[in-house]
């Protein structure tokens, strides 16, 4: 990618090839940190709009920071719905 954003953050995929996600919200539920990650496209920007929204559990470990598939599909469900009145929050902040 010729101009890095600084949003960008680089994850491998399960064949351990580099997949670029726009950093959304690192945000806090029940005690826990979460990340919100939108897929990047080669050259398009992302639609606001339609935008997809990957969440994943932030862990520690070693003194680094790993991100986790969040498995329970209850816990998924209550994390975007928390995310959702975030941003929610921000855009009302942002008017």
């Amino acid at each position: 990618m010729d101009n890095e954003r600084l949003d960008d953050i680089v994850l491998l995929d399960e064949a351990g090839e580099p997949a670029h996600f726009e950093h959304i919200l690192t945000f806090l539920y029940e005690k826990e940190r979460y990340i919100a990650l939108s897929p990047l496209l080669e050259g398009e920007e992302p639609d606001e709009d339609e935008a997809e929204v990957i969440l994943l559990k932030v862990e520690e470990k070693n003194g680094e920071e790993t991100y986790v598939t969040i498995e329970s599909e209850v816990l998924l469900n209550e994390v975007f719905d928390h995310f959702l009145d975030l941003m929610d929050e921000l855009s009302e902040e942002g008017e």
